[in-house]
């Protein structure tokens, strides 16, 4: 699994014009599954997001989780993040899980990190997704496991 996980300040996801999820101060993440990933995998996921220290304390440093920040996630899922593109030009997703399997895993995740306490908005898998964000820092943290 991968994540992209990215500090924002605010972000709404709109899909055919219509806007299906919006957060205020918090992390977007991306969500890849690989072909293999498994419900432990999962599960890791949504305990590093919700433990991530990205936000600063009072001292400025990142000392802080969105847990602690009362922060929200905007959850997606993008199969693109296990694109290979080092041969040609087009990308080959061979690494990426297939969809009905890919969905399971991430359900599972944000419910896992719902259970963590961390308010979730989800994206629409597989769905063609439009994503503004206002990303602050820029903090962008990817982690794979």
């Amino acid at each position: 699994m991968k994540l992209v996980a990215q500090k924002v300040s605010g972000a709404s996801l709109k899909v055919d014009g219509k806007l299906v999820s919006e957060i205020g101060r918090g992390l977007v993440v991306y969500f890849g599954v690989k072909v293999g990933d498994t419900q432990a995998q999962a599960e890791r996921c949504a305990e590093k997001i919700a433990a991530l220290r990205v936000f600063p304390d009072e001292a400025g440093k990142m000392n802080l989780s969105v847990s602690d920040v009362k922060g929200e996630v905007l959850f997606v899922s993008q199969f693109t993040l296990y694109g290979d593109a080092r041969k040609g030009n087009r990308p080959s997703f061979t690494e990426a899980e297939r969809p009905e399997r890919a969905a399971e895993l991430y359900e599972f995740a944000a419910e896992k990190l719902l259970a963590r306490g961390v308010p979730v908005k989800k994206g629409v898998f597989g769905a063609d997704m439009q994503i503004t964000q206002t990303n602050e820092g820029p903090v962008t943290i990817v982690y794979e496991i």
